[in-house]
């Protein structure tokens, strides 16, 4: 693949994260509907040597340290590349994030090393960068048929919140699962409707650790979300609505009343290949 090459990472979304065990080594298991979104980070790869230049607006919340994914991501290549980062979506806030920047490094060299999943467990699924079932440790992926439209507002109120922490403050690891078999979502209505009925099992701890994305979450309902839910480990939320117009309507709203928080509209990204 010729170089420099330009490369989207979009943002992922959990529209529903059950926690269904773990394991005796700790890690759990998860069942997951995931998407992705048009908005995310963008990764430049150049001809080397290796290297990490940070950009966009969440740089100073990295640091170019040789175990930065990207530059891991590189190497597990076998390239030696210059790579730029637009670091366009907050640090730490459970939206793909790390994993994301990670996939997109290796598509861009239009790699599929052995052993992406040791770079995080959202990696295999930030690679597909489609609608999936992630089930397991995120290792199991099954791909869905193309979802209905979904008109989406992220809301971040702008503090990092690490996984580990969460899922260390998780009271019960084992819960039901999402339904055996999905059913077809013949528009977004009957998919939000589907998810009424479904859950993420990290908001409770995580709104133990960051009472803050209970606010969050309140704001979304409150500016006329159909649903109001907390993405991954948070600390980012999300409310479907509607409409691409009631999206950008609530993004200004709760912007200009919370200057602090992190609002962003966008929608689903189309499935790479």
């Amino acid at each position: 693949m010729p170089l420099p090459r330009r490369e989207a990472a979009p943002a992922k979304l959990n529209l529903a994260l059950h926690v269904t065990g773990r394991r005796a080594d700790g890690y759990h298991l998860l069942d997951s509907l995931v998407v992705f979104l048009e908005l995310g980070d963008v990764v430049t790869v150049a001809p080397g040597p290796l290297s990490l230049r940070l950009t966009g607006p969440f740089a100073d919340g990295l640091v170019a340290e040789p175990d930065n994914l990207c530059l891991r991501a590189a190497r597990l290549a076998g390239r030696e590349v210059a790579i730029t980062l637009e670091k366009n979506l907050p640090v730490a806030s459970g939206i793909g994030g790390g994993s994301a920047d990670a996939a997109a490094v290796l598509r861009a060299l239009d790699a599929r090393p052995t052993g992406a999943e040791s770079l995080g467990a959202d990696v295999p699924a930030c690679l597909a960068a489609r609608p999936l079932r992630m089930q397991g440790l995120g290792e199991i992926l099954t791909p869905l048929p193309p979802l209905p439209r979904l008109h989406v507002l992220l809301v971040n109120p702008g503090r990092a919140l690490p996984t580990p922490a969460v899922f260390q403050a998780l009271e019960r690891p084992g819960n039901p699962p999402l339904p055996a078999r999905l059913p077809a979502f013949r528009d977004a209505a009957a998919l939000v409707a589907f998810l009424r009925h479904c859950r993420n099992d990290l908001e409770p701890p995580a709104i133990r650790l960051m009472p803050q994305i209970a606010d969050c979450l309140a704001a979304i309902r409150g500016s006329g979300a159909q649903l109001a839910r907390m993405s991954g480990s948070g600390a980012t939320c999300f409310g479907l609505f509607a409409s691409a117009a009631q999206a950008s309507a609530a993004q200004a709203a709760l912007a200009a009343a919370n200057p602090g928080w992190w609002v962003a509209a966008t929608g689903l990204a189309p499935a790479k290949h």
